[in-house]
């Protein structure tokens, strides 16, 4: 895969892209990242990018031009037109299934606003989504692409070392992951459940598949609703899920008695 990020700042995008396991996977050939600064395709001799809004306001309004300008060298140098997506608190919020669609396209190409944002007609001319990794303001898109091409290029084959390594992870199968333990075995008092030190596969699958159940329940039941509307549940599951249902309304039952008490 081959991700472009077009940015007012690209060596603080490359600081980010060329560590850890995303700079090891593009030393390996299975990813490719490059950062493209804006302003060098700007056609004012100041090398501004920028104006004050039509209408008045707060802020400064990226020019249509050196985006347009970028992008068609972007094209130029990826020998094809990648999908472009821009990053804004206006979008959909970013989702591991959209991070999984995404993953299986071969290029991706991210623009990164800043100030108040870009000219409206570049949304209308260029890009082909658009997308937000929460609810909230930054002061630039950069933060925000560089967490939508750290998830995504992740999940690209040959990135991490296993599948398994993102597909048990939270989300991935509509649940959240199970609790994770190291050495020692035990600390501050505080020990390992025993059935990860059992060694039966078969068990621990198991004890983490229930683990999964339990912490999505009381973290976001949203996801087990719709983990069940899509049939993503086992009867195995249902029937974990009705124990700790059963065994809540004895605990509630038991706390009624005692506050009935006198």
């Amino acid at each position: 895969m081959r991700i472009d990020i077009m940015t007012l700042f690209p060596q603080m995008c490359e600081v980010v892209m060329n560590e850890s396991i995303i700079g090891r996977a593009q030393k390996k050939g299975v990813l490719t990242v490059r950062c493209h600064q804006i302003r060098e395709y700007t056609d004012n001799r100041q090398k501004q990018v920028d104006d004050y809004p039509y209408g008045g306001g707060m802020g400064l309004v990226m020019y249509a031009q050196p985006i347009d300008a970028c992008f068609r060298a972007v094209c130029e140098q990826a020998g094809t037109r990648p999908h472009l997506i821009y990053l804004t608190p206006q979008a959909p919020v970013l989702t591991q299934e959209r991070a999984k669609e995404l993953a299986q396209l071969p290029n991706l190409c991210l623009l990164c606003g800043h100030y108040e944002g870009v000219d409206e007609r570049v949304l209308e001319a260029l890009v082909d989504e658009t997308l937000s990794i929460g609810d909230y303001v930054l002061t630039g898109g950069e933060l925000p692409a560089l967490v939508l091409a750290d998830c995504v290029a992740r999940l690209v084959p040959g990135v991490l070392s296993d599948e398994a390594c993102f597909t048990e992870e939270s989300h991935y199968s509509g649940l959240l992951e199970y609790p994770q333990y190291t050495r020692p075995a035990v600390w501050q008092g505080r020990e390992v459940p025993p059935e990860l030190l059992s060694g039966h596969h078969a068990h621990i699958a198991r004890w983490r598949r229930e683990q999964s159940l339990k912490r999505t329940l009381q973290r976001r039941p949203d996801l087990l609703e719709k983990a069940e509307r899509e049939g993503l549940l086992t009867e195995l599951d249902h029937r974990f899920l009705q124990t700790l249902s059963d065994k809540e309304k004895q605990e509630n039952c038991g706390k009624s008695e005692d506050e009935a008490e006198p």
